[in-house]
Formats: C-alpha cells, structure tokens, sequence
C-alpha cells in the first residue's frame, strides 16, 4: 500500500491538504508496522541461517541497528523497466569508443595483474577488463554510494516482502552472512546492489562463495577493495565453466540470401563455410573444426552472427544473449578490432552510438544535462533533450534523433 500512496504523489494528484495529511499518517502507521513485521522475520529467520552454520555472533552483528526493511530495494524490484531494450540501445551503452579506450586504459594500468590472472585461468585480459565494464564501469559504481545498498539489509527485505524473489534472496542472505563470518569483508564495507550483487565484477553471494579468489594473497577474497581478486573471481568462474582458452566468442558473418532458415542450428564452422557463410573480411574461420550457432540478435535484416562455446560461457555469469555478445564485442574493439561491418535496423532518423555521445556532449555544454557522458539516453538525457525542446520551442517529447541533433549543433 505505501507503494500505491508514493505512486500517487509522484503522479503530482491534485488532492486536498486533508487528504495528505491522511495518507501521510496513514504511510507512517503503515512503514511502522512493516518494520515490525521485518525484524519478526529476522527472528524468525535465524534458524535457517543456523542450520547452514551462521552463528548468532554474526547474525546479530549483521543486523545490529537494522529496523526496517530498504524501501528502495522493494521499489526498484517492483517497478523494473516494463520495456525491452533494443539491442542497438544496449549495445551502444556498453561497447562505445568510450568504454573501449577506458579499458585500453585499465588494461595498461593493470597490465601485470590482467597477465597474472590470464596465465592462471586461462582468459585473455580483454575480456575481463569487457565484464569489469559491463558489471560496474571498471569500478565507478562503488563510488556512488546514492546507489549501493547493505547487503545483509537489501536481502532480507526481498526475503521478507518480495514474494517472487524471495527464495532466492533468502539462499542469498544465508550465503552472504557467510562471507561476513568468514572475515572477507567489514561489515562497513559490505554494500552492493538492491539484488544483492557485490564487488567490481557484480557477484552474487553464492557465486562468490563458489568461485571467490585471494589473487593478491593476504588471506581473504575481496572483490570490494581488490582489483586482483575481483579479475581472478571472474576469471575463474569461466574457466570452470568451461572456458576455451585462445579461442573467441564467435564472428560476425554475411550470410547468403536464402540461407535464414538455418538461424539457430549448430554445424561445424567449415560445414557453414560450404553454405557460403563468411566473415566480412574474407578471412577464414580460425577453428573450422568448432561448432558454431547462427544468430540474429535483431532479426534476419540486422547483423548475423556465429557464436561459439566461450559465448555460451559468458552466459553463465549473466543468461542474457545481449549481454554475451556485448562483452564478446567490447573484449575484441578493447583488442584494437575495428568493430562491425553491418549496421543495425534502427529506425529511421535515430542515433549511432557516436552520435548520442555527441548530443550529451552539447546538451552538456548548453547547460541541459549534468550526467555521464557514456552513450546511454537514458533518464537524465532525455529530460534534458525534453528541456531544450521546450525552451527552443520545438515539439517535446524526450526523444534523440538526427534532426534534434543537427538543431543542437547549430
């Protein structure tokens, strides 16, 4: 209910000043018992937590001075984005000439640690520095504290009040009170995001418990304050699930008109060589003997792609396809790969990734947005484009196009 009160308010109802002051006092009784209710279930809950060997010296250490439930966890999990991101907008958030130069960055500021932990696992650097990326812009995130929640906090309160996430979150909780009893983290320090994913590389408690590394060797696993550790635990949570070492996450590929239907089969690379798939270069495939399956991640006019086992790796660490092909993209144009040859099927008038990055650039300048300058048009750049459309007198709708562009240049 107190979600329905707040959404009510954000929608700026015009509502008499009785009836605020009802539904305040009517949030504040009920925020009061939700907080009652959540430390029950902390009692409650301890038994669960004991039987999997969590002591109730740390039980209660994690929830000392811990009254009510985060709020903002059970909004965020409430009201996700109801909207499927096109893969062209997703793309151009995440593999850009912005994320890619930071990364070369990174790659020669690290270069002995990404070089210790390719040799020891197996993965070549480029692909680590692309998941670091992709997980918290090589750390960025953790400086926003705004954004990050207590673990132990976030957990419990989807636990306790999100019925869909609520045995996962609980599994979760258990993990992570192990990670505090064993000494890897403070309990200061033990913040992550409203799901729960931790560390520079985004692990969720059991992941980390699973695949956690010490690469820097003073005796813990933290994927908080240690860069070593954090690549090492990526790392190595591929190579145990089956990372191929020197091998790639797939090609992108022409593919003959006529020869859509075979999208989504598996066959060897020479056997879709003899269909007449190539690679855009003309090169050969590297491993003609590797199994490869035909994609289109935008359908049969967009981009073609043949993706192969360390794609179907990268999907063990988050299940999205655009996800995997987004880090497979941002790992070769770190490695100095031009990038793709065919183009999305944007509709007509929208922004190539450059392009945005431009228009936060002059909207920036022009005193409209405040934000990253990273590509994403997401909140923040829109209701910046929304204000100079108003103030120039143009139609506002929030929207990025070439024509808003080219007026923002003038």
């Amino acid at each position: 209910m107190i979600f329905q009160i707040q959404s009510l308010f954000q929608q700026r109802f015009k509502i008499s000043a009785f009836l605020i002051l009802f539904f305040l006092t009517f949030s504040l009784a009920t925020r009061v018992q939700a907080a009652d209710e959540f430390k029950k279930w902390i009692v409650d809950f301890y038994p669960v937590a004991k039987a999997e060997g969590v002591t109730k010296k740390i039980w209660d250490q994690a929830f000392a001075g811990v009254n009510e439930p985060d709020l903002v966890v059970l909004e965020k999990a409430a009201y996700q984005p109801e909207f499927t991101t096109k893969i062209w907008d997703y793309l151009d958030a995440r593999v850009n000439t912005l994320s890619a130069a930071k990364g070369e960055k990174m790659g020669r500021y690290y270069g002995r640690t990404l070089q210790a932990v390719s040799e020891k696992f197996g993965v070549r650097p480029s692909v680590l520095l692309a998941i670091w990326s992709m997980e918290s812009n090589y750390g960025d995130i953790l400086q926003k504290t705004d954004r990050l929640h207590y673990v132990p906090r976030a957990l419990a309160t989807l636990g306790y009040g999100d019925p869909k996430r609520a045995k996962f979150a609980r599994t979760q909780l258990v993990a992570a009170l192990r990670i505090l009893q064993a000494g890897d983290v403070k309990k200061e320090q033990f913040m992550g995001s409203w799901a729960g994913a931790m560390g520079h590389t985004q692990f969720i408690p059991t992941s980390y418990l699973a695949y956690g590394v010490d690469m820097d060797g003073n005796g813990r696993r933290d994927i908080w304050n240690s860069i070593p550790d954090a690549l090492a635990t990526a790392a190595n949570l591929l190579n145990k699930n089956g990372w191929r070492t020197g091998k790639t996450w797939g090609y992108e590929v022409v593919v003959p008109a006529g020869n859509y239907t075979y999208e989504g089969e598996t066959k060897l690379l020479k056997e879709w060589q003899r269909l007449g798939i190539t690679r855009p270069d003309g090169k050969e495939f590297a491993w003609p003997d590797d199994k490869a399956v035909l994609k289109y991640f935008a359908g049969i006019h967009g981009p073609a792609f043949l993706v192969m086992k360390n794609f179907y790796v990268i999907k063990r660490y988050n299940s999205s396809d655009s996800y995997a092909l987004a880090v497979g993209m941002l790992a070769d144009k770190i490695d100095g790969f031009s990038g793709m040859t065919a183009r999305w099927p944007r509709p007509a008038g929208s922004l190539v990734v450059d392009e945005k990055i431009e228009l936060q650039k002059l909207l920036l300048q022009k005193g409209y947005y405040s934000g990253a300058i990273d590509g994403n048009l997401g909140t923040g750049s829109r209701e910046a484009i929304s204000n100079y459309q108003r103030d120039k007198g143009l139609e506002v709708d929030g929207e990025p196009s070439v024509e808003l562009l080219q007026h923002v240049r003038k």
